[in-house]
């Protein structure tokens, strides 16, 4: 290919660049870009499908830089090049990488030269300044009869046909022309922010995962605006969909992209804004600073992406935003790689993310968020007391946290029965952040429990709307139904979070108590038994399962089911409810009600749903439950 010529506009895909004015463009809408990252492009685009070594582009634009400058410019650049274009490393469009080599421009090229010394730069987006359209001025020398008369009908037609493209012509280009929100002025009113792109190494992983934790964070304090959860956003990490598809699959307007690099004390976060449905883009910028001012380099970018879509932001919110409070960079970092281990979810995760959750405290006792992450670690763990103590140190040094809250509102009626206390800090979570999934999660639960069916599906429904990727949101949708008596609307739910997520042992679980209430007993047994292959919970599947043996006439099997579970006692003290189950499912209430007595001495906190358990109706006449659940269930 011939050198550019500084009258050249090169075009690629949706994209020109003009090399006079040093604009791209993207639709005729102005995307900014610095001036190295552009600088590349066009080296690139001399020479497309060529490879252009590193040393030359160090030549060509760092001769004087050392080769570890040299190495993060070339990486920063490359990556705020591929952020302006919406490519990516793994699955290229335009910039391929050759690793130790250099890069190559993959994409079709075509030159438009023009020889003219002006050329005027189109109106950038957000513009106010657009020239008046000059007017067109027809005049008719003649009436109709004359023009036929002297030029025929089909020079007519040419005439008015020629008319016609000039108008259509001038109507595209001066649409070309309007700033990109004219074009879209749809409002976007929900976004996902997809997994930032780790260009450090792979050791920093846990620092890209922990920058795109906290930007949804931010994002989720605007209560006008949808933020997909992590749960669902993390499911496509590494993973290369078309954006649309994306946007389909999460019920979105908008995505944002982005990258992460540290180096040293440094820290680069490059992010664009999308409109995915039909990826366009709208918005890009890059934020640097030192690794101490990454919390207020992530409030940036959460502030510049609210400004553009133009969302309301109340002053609360917006204060937020701006608050940035000062973390101790080796804390905020632990702090990073114990949430990174905790979402892992396993036993070898939960015991990592304690130690990195410790050396975060010990780092900046005063930070809050490792409380949390302890608290978290706890209740999972089932330490109900020590998640109680974190909570309350949590809360002492931030009492603005959701997360506390919420954790402190599960404690409440878990543990303490405090059903009064318990809402009040549900709510609380709620109010401080709208898009916190976990909170509508665990609150549906708490008010199906009281019987309140209607709100309990309103806020299950919005924890699957923020979630609609997470088994955990689906499932639990799907139970709501079914306490609300809509069983084929459970099993319809159920299978949809199963095609989702096929190796899901509660999801399975919740599938098997639909089939049994519509006494499908054979469908109900096959799902316990998947979710039981599935690591499901030993005791609880096993109950679920003997149940069903039990009421579908085969009760040499929920013998069998018996044995199992009394060998899990006492060492599993869930088992206790779960052998009340089954013999409830045989009618042998004596043994049903001391197994469920052993319960409450074990403390099993799930007895609270005793009362409308539909495994036990045929106890509910019975006195000694009656008393039993007048303890430890819930106050009708």
């Amino acid at each position: 290919m011939e050198p550019l010529r500084h009258t050249s506009v090169v075009q690629f895909g949706t994209y020109e660049i003009s090399l006079r004015s040093g604009e791209l463009r993207k639709a005729g809408v102005r995307i900014r870009v610095q001036q190295q990252p552009l600088r590349l492009l066009e080296i690139l685009l001399e020479r497309p499908g060529e490879v252009v070594t590193r040393e030359e582009l160090r030549s060509l634009i760092w001769p004087n830089e050392s080769f570890g400058d040299f190495d993060q410019a070339v990486n920063v650049a490359i990556a705020k090049l591929r952020a302006a274009l919406g490519d990516s490393a793994d699955n290229p469009r335009y910039i391929e990488t050759l690793p130790r080599r250099g890069y190559r421009f993959i994409a079709g090229v075509a030159v438009v030269n023009r020889p003219t010394n002006k050329l005027e730069p189109l109106p950038e987006v957000g513009s106010s300044e657009a020239e008046e359209p000059a007017q067109i001025e027809v005049t008719a020398e003649a009436g109709p009869k004359h023009l036929l008369w002297k030029y025929g009908w089909k020079t007519l037609g040419a005439a008015i046909a020629l008319v016609l493209l000039v108008l259509i012509a001038w109507i595209f280009f001066w649409r070309s022309r309007l700033p990109a929100k004219t074009l879209s002025s749809s409002p976007i009113r929900s976004l996902a922010v997809l997994p930032l792109e780790n260009l450090s190494s792979d050791s920093q992983d846990y620092f890209a995962d922990g920058m795109t934790d906290e930007l949804i964070t931010d994002l989720a304090q605007i209560s006008a605006l949808r933020v997909i959860s992590r749960t669902s956003v993390m499911s496509y990490k590494g993973v290369r969909k078309p954006l649309p598809q994306i946007a389909r699959e999460l019920n979105v307007d908008a995505v944002v992209e982005g990258t992460v690099l540290r180096s040293n004390k440094k820290v680069r976060i490059t992010a664009q804004l999308i409109r995915a449905p039909a990826d366009k883009h709208l918005w890009a910028e890059s934020y640097e600073g030192d690794l101490r001012d990454t919390l207020a380099l992530q409030k940036r970018v959460a502030r510049a992406i609210a400004e553009e879509i133009r969302i309301k932001v109340t002053p609360q919110e917006e204060t937020v935003l701006q608050n940035v409070k000062v973390v101790n960079p080796e804390a905020y970092e632990n702090y990073l790689k114990g949430r990174y281990f905790w979402n892992k979810r396993t036993a070898d995760g939960l015991t990592k993310a304690t130690y990195y959750f410790n050396q975060a405290i010990e780092s900046d006792p005063t930070y809050s968020l490792p409380y949390t992450g302890l608290a978290d670690v706890y209740q999972m763990s089932d330490r109900p007391q020590l998640a109680r103590e974190e909570v309350k140190r949590a809360l002492d040094r931030d009492d603005q946290l959701a997360e506390a809250h919420n954790s402190l509102a599960r404690i409440l009626y878990l543990f303490d029965r405090d059903w009064e206390g318990a809402e009040r800090e549900f709510e609380r979570a709620v109010e401080l952040n709208h898009n916190y999934a976990p909170a509508h999660h665990w609150y549906s639960m708490y008010l199906a429990l009281k019987g309140r069916n209607e709100q309990a599906l309103v806020e299950a429904q919005k924890a699957y709307e923020l979630d609609p990727l997470s088994a955990v949101t689906g499932a639990n949708l799907a139970k709501i139904f079914e306490e609300a008596g809509q069983d084929d609307k459970a099993i319809e739910q159920a299978k949809k979070t199963l095609d989702l997520e096929p190796d899901s042992a509660v999801t399975h679980a919740v599938l098997g108590l639909g089939y049994e209430k519509k006494r499908m007993y054979a469908e109900a047994i096959a799902e316990y038994k998947r979710a039981l292959q599935l690591g499901g919970s030993p005791a609880e599947m096993r109950g679920l399962l003997g149940n069903a043996y039990a009421v579908s006439g085969n009760h040499a099997a929920a013998q069998e089911i018996i044995a199992e579970l009394k060998s899990l006692w006492p060492e599993h003290a869930r088992a206790a409810l779960d052998l009340a189950v089954v013999f409830s499912g045989l009618g042998d209430k004596e043994n049903a009600v001391h197994w469920l007595e052993r319960a409450q001495e074990a403390h099993v906190s799930d007895l609270i749903g005793i009362g409308k358990d539909p495994h036990f109706v045929k106890l509910r006449s019975d006195r000694r439950f009656q008393s039993l659940v007048q303890r430890v269930g819930v106050p009708q």
